[in-house]
C-alpha cells in the first residue's frame, strides 16, 4: 500500500467565500503581529551588531553582560569578589593568607559561597569566551575611512533571519570639482552676454505680438468647441487653464478675454435641462456608445462649469481681500478690472442659465455684491436681478433670489442699499393662490370612455376620435408647460417672503433709508395682501404720516399704498380714508419745478386711485377743491408735470360734470374761497374760478397751450377745441413720461427759422437811405488837398 501523503488541501473558492468576516480579521491581525515581531527582532540584532563594531574599532573590549544576570545583588557580590582577587598579597594579614591557602586546597561545594549558584571557575571560563568573541570580530585599521552601510531587507533561511547590508557609494570629489568648474564657466558666459534691454516701442510691439498669438489660440479653441461640443469637451479645460496666465505683459488682458469667451461658450453649449449625477445602478448598466458619449459630455461640462465659477469667485475674493499672490503677476490695480469682468460674467450666467446647475451658487455670490461699496458693481448686479425677475415666467428662479435677499437684509440688520429692495418691483406677480379659487382655472380635459363613444358615435367617428385624442395627448406631453397651480404656488410663496421683509422694516426700522422702497413696494402689491392685515397696516401708515419724519415722497407712497389696499379687497371694509385725502391735498404745494418735480408722477397715480376709481365715494366739494389746487400747481412745475396735471384735470371734469362751474366767472355761492385751508371739504372751492388756465394758455410749451385752451372751452370731445387722439387717448402718467425733459431736450422740437437765400441777402448799402448814399459817394470821390498835420498848436503850454 502506498503511504498517504499529508498534503494540505488548498481551500476552494466557495470555502473562501463562506469564511466568516471575524476569522478573516483575526488572520489579518495575526499576520500583522508576526511582521511586527520579526521587524523588532531584526532591529535588535542590527543594534547589537552596530554596538559590537563600534567597540571593536575603539579597541576597548567591554565584557558583554550575561543575560542570566538580572538581579543587581549578584553583580555587587561579583564585583566584591573580583576586588578581593585583585588585592595584592602583601596587603593581607598572615592569618587571612593562611586561611585562603587552606580553602584553595580543600576546594569543594562546601567551600563556595552559598548565595551564588554558579559553578566553580565560572568567571574564568566566562572571560575566556568574551575574549574569543572579540578575536573573531574582523578588525579595521584606523587609517581606513569608516564606510557607511545601507541596511537592506533581511533574508530568511532555515537557520533564521540573515541581515543584509550594502556599502553606500562614495561620490568622487574630482567629479564634483569638475561640475563646479563647468557651472562657473556657464555663469561667466551668461554674465559676458547680458540680455539687451528693450525700448518702450519694442516692448509694446512684443506685447502686441504675444497678445495676438493668445487671441488666436483662444479663438481656435472656442471655435473647435462650438463646432463639436461633445467631441471637444476636453478643450474647455485647456481654455480654462489660460485663466492662470503667468506672462506679466499680457496676463490681465488674456484672463479677461478667457473669462468672456468661456461665458459665451457656456451660454451656447449648455443644454436646456438640469444635469443630475448618475446613480450606481445607472453607472453599472451597459449602454450604447452614443449614450456613453453624451454622458461623458454632460459630466465634463458640469465639472468645467463648476471650476469656472470657482475661478470667478476667487477673482472677486482676491479683489475684496486686496492681497498680492506669490506669483505677483497681477497688480492690485488690475484686480478691480478682473473682478468687474468676473461679476459681469456671473450676472450674464445668472440671467441666461437660470435652469442649469449651480444657479443657486451664483445667486449666493451675486446678492452680497448688490450691496457692494463700488457703485458700478452694485448697479450691475441689481440690473441683472431685475432682468431675471422680468423674464422669469414660472417663478422658480425669482423665489431663490428673494429668499437670499431677505436673509441678507435681515442679517445686515436692514443696513443695505435701497436698490436691493427696489428690485422687488420688477417681480411678475399679478395673482396669487386664494384657497380653492384656482381649481376652476385650468380644468383638465376629460376624454370620452369606450361605452360613451359606442353609444353616441359611429364606427368611423370613433376611429377619428381615437386618433384625435392620441394627438392631443402627444401635444400635451411635447408642450411640457408648467401647470397654473404650480405657478400660483411659487408666486404665493415669493410674495409672502416679500411682505415679511416689508413688515419687518415697517416695524423695526421706520427711520431707515429703505422705507421709500418698502412703501413703493407695498403700493404695488397692496391688492395682493391678505385682508387680515389691512386694519393694522392702515394704522401703521397713518402713524408714519402723522409722525412728520417722512419726506414728501415717502408720505405720498403711504397715501398710494393706503388707497391701493382700499381699492382692492379693502372695498368690503368700512374705513373712512378722509385723513389720507387731507394729507394729499396738503402735500400738493410742496411740489415745484426743482428737485420735487419727479414726485408729480406719484401724485398723478394717487389721484387716479383716490378720485377717478372711487368716484362714488368722493363728494363734489372734494373734487372742486382738488381741481382748483391742481390748476394752481400747474403754474410752477416743469412742462411735463403741467401736461400731466392738466390731463388729470380734464379726466376729473369728465368724471364730475358739475365741476364746470369753475369755468364760469359769474357764478356765486355761499362763503369765501380759502386757498390756505388744508381741508378740501371746507375750503369753499365752489366760490372761485380757474383763472390759472388763462395764464397757462400763454405758456411757452405748445402742448400746455393746447390743453389749457381745451379746458377753457369745457373739455369738449368734438369741435375745433377738441384734442387730437395722441393726447386724448393717453393717460396722465404716460403724457408725463412722454414729454419728460430728463434728457435735456425740448419735446416737441423747436421749429427752425427758414434758411436765408444767398441771392436775396441784403448788402450793407441797401440798409441806408438813397440820399445818404449819394452824399457819401460825393464826399468820398472828392480829392482832399494834403496839408501837413500840426498838432502842437492844439497843445496848451505848460506853466512849468
Amino acid at each position: 500500500m502506498k503511504a498517504r501523503r499529508n498534503k494540505k488541501q488548498i481551500p476552494s473558492f466557495r470555502k473562501l467565500i463562506k469564511t466568516s468576516k471575524i476569522k478573516l480579521e483575526n488572520k489579518l491581525k495575526n499576520k500583522q503581529f508576526k511582521q511586527q515581531s520579526t521587524l523588532k527582532k531584526y532591529r535588535k540584532e542590527q543594534r547589537k551588531l552596530r554596538q559590537a563594531v563600534k567597540d571593536a574599532v575603539s579597541k576597548k573590549p567591554i565584557p558583554l553582560e550575561d543575560p542570566r544576570e538580572k538581579r543587581p545583588g549578584k553583580r555587587i557580590e561579583r564585583e566584591e569578589e573580583e576586588e578581593e582577587e585583585a588585592l595584592p598579597l602583601d596587603m593581607m594579614d598572615e592569618d587571612d593568607l593562611q586561611l585562603m591557602k587552606d580553602l584553595g586546597q580543600r576546594a569543594s561545594f562546601l567551600t563556595r559561597d552559598l548565595s551564588s549558584s554558579e559553578p566553580v571557575h565560572a568567571k574564568k571560563r566566562k572571560h575566556e569566551r568574551i575574549i574569543d568573541k572579540y578575536e573573531k570580530i574582523p578588525r579595521t585599521l584606523q587609517t581606513a575611512p569608516e564606510k557607511e552601510l545601507i541596511h537592506l531587507l533581511p533574508i530568511k533561511d532555515k537557520s533564521g533571519i540573515i541581515p543584509q547590508t550594502r556599502e553606500k557609494p562614495v561620490t568622487d570629489s574630482n567629479k564634483d570639482e569638475e561640475d563646479r568648474e563647468e557651472a562657473r564657466e556657464l555663469e561667466e558666459e551668461i554674465v559676458e552676454d547680458p540680455v539687451r534691454e528693450l525700448t518702450i516701442e519694442e516692448h509694446l510691439i512684443e506685447r502686441k505680438k504675444k497678445l495676438q498669438e493668445k487671441k488666436m489660440h483662444i479663438a481656435a479653441l472656442a471655435s473647435a468647441i462650438l463646432s463639436d461640443p461633445e467631441s471637444n469637451i476636453k478643450k474647455l479645460k485647456e481654455l480654462r487653464s489660460m485663466l492662470m496666465e503667468q506672462d506679466p505683459d499680457v496676463a490681465v488682458t488674456v484672463r479677461k478675454l478667457v473669462i468672456v469667451s468661456l461665458m459665451e461658450l457656456f451660454k451656447d453649449i449648455t443644454p436646456s435641462y438640469k444635469i443630475r449625477p448618475l446613480t450606481e445602478a445607472e453607472k453599472s448598466t451597459k449602454i450604447r456608445k452614443e449614450t456613453q458619449k453624451l454622458r461623458e459630455f454632460e459630466e465634463g461640462l458640469v465639472s468645467q462649469y463648476k471650476f469656472y465659477l470657482e475661478n470667478l469667485e476667487q477673482m472677486v475674493k482676491d479683489w475684496k481681500q486686496r492681497k498680492l499672490k506669490k506669483s505677483n503677476v497681477v497688480s492690485l490695480k488690475a484686480y478691480k478690472g478682473l473682478a468687474e469682468v468676473s461679476v459681469k460674467s456671473l450676472c450674464e450666467l445668472l440671467v441666461a442659465l437660470s435652469h442649469f446647475n449651480f444657479h443657486n451658487n451664483i445667486i449666493v455670490l451675486i446678492v452680497p455684491l448688490m450691496n457692494d461699496g463700488s457703485k458700478s458693481i452694485s448697479e450691475m448686479c441689481c440690473e441683472a436681478v431685475k432682468k431675471l425677475f422680468k423674464q422669469d415666467k414660472l417663478g422658480q428662479a425669482s423665489l431663490g433670489v428673494i429668499k437670499v435677499i431677505s436673509g441678507f437684509v435681515k442679517g445686515r440688520n436692514y443696513e443695505v442699499r435701497p436698490e436691493m429692495l427696489k428690485t422687488f418691483l420688477c417681480l411678475r406677480i399679478k395673482e396669487v393662490e386664494v384657497k380653492k379659487d384656482t381649481e376652476d382655472i385650468n380644468k383638465p380635459k376629460k376624454f370620452m370612455t369606450f361605452k360613451e363613444k359606442r353609444k353616441t358615435l359611429s364606427r368611423m367617428q370613433r376611429k377619428w376620435k381615437k386618433a384625435e385624442e392620441k394627438l392631443e395627448r402627444e401635444l400635451r406631453e411635447a408642450e411640457a408647460s408648467e401647470s397654473t397651480e404650480k405657478k400660483l404656488k411659487l408666486h404665493t410663496e415669493t410674495l409672502n417672503i416679500v411682505f415679511v421683509t416689508y413688515f419687518r422694516i415697517l416695524k423695526k426700522a421706520q427711520r431707515s433709508p429703505l422705507l421709500p422702497a418698502v412703501l413703493e413696494g407695498l403700493a404695488k402689491f397692496a391688492h395682493l395682501i391678505n385682508v387680515e392685515f389691512f386694519d393694522d397696516l392702515l394704522v401703521v401708515l397713518h402713524t408714519l404720516i402723522e409722525s412728520g419724519d417722512l419726506s414728501y415722497q415717502e408720505s405720498l407712497h403711504c397715501v398710494q399704498t393706503a388707497f391701493h389696499i382700499l381699492s382692492g379687497q379693502g372695498d368690503v371694509l368700512n374705513i373712512d380714508p378722509m385723513k389720507f385725502y387731507t394729507h394729499l391735498y396738503k402735500t400738493l404745494f410742496k411740489l415745484h419745478a426743482g428737485a420735487t418735480n419727479e414726485g408729480v408722477e406719484i401724485v398723478l397715480q394717487c389721484l387716479d386711485v383716490m378720485l377717478t376709481k372711487r368716484r362714488k365715494q368722493v363728494s363734489q366739494q372734494r373734487a372742486l377743491a382738488f381741481i382748483k389746487r391742481l390748476c394752481t400747481l400747474a403754474l410752477h412745475v416743469l412742462p411735463n408735470s403741467s401736461i400731466g396735471i392738466l390731463a388729470t384735470t380734464r379726466i376729473l371734469m369728465h368724471t364730475f360734470p358739475k365741476t364746470d362751474l369753475l369755468l364760469d366767472s359769474e357764478s356765486q355761492g355761499s362763503g369765501v374761497f380759502l386757498p390756505e385751508l388744508d381741508e378740501p371739504e371746507y375750503c369753499n372751492a365752489q366760490n372761485t374760478a380757474l383763472w390759472e388756465l388763462y395764464a397757462l394758455r400763454r405758456h411757452y410749451h405748445p402742448i400746455v397751450q393746447k390743453l389749457a385752451a381745451h379746458l377753457i372751452a369745457g373739455a369738449p370731445s368734438e369741435g375745433s377745441e377738441a384734442l387730437k387722439p395722441e393726447l386724448s387717448r393717453r393717460s396722465a402718467a404716460e403724457l408725463f413720461e412722454a414729454y419728460s425733459m430728463a434728457e435735456m431736450t425740448f419735446n416737441p422740437p423747436v421749429e427752425t427759422s427758414n434758411p436765408k437765400i444767398k441771392g436775396k441777402v441784403l448788402q450793407g448799402d441797401s440798409f441806408l437811405n438813397e440820399d445818404l448814399n449819394q452824399l457819401l459817394k460825393r464826399y468820398s470821390n472828392e480829392l482832399t488837398t494834403e496839408s501837413p498835420l500840426d498838432f502842437t498848436k492844439y497843445l496848451k503850454t505848460s506853466p512849468f
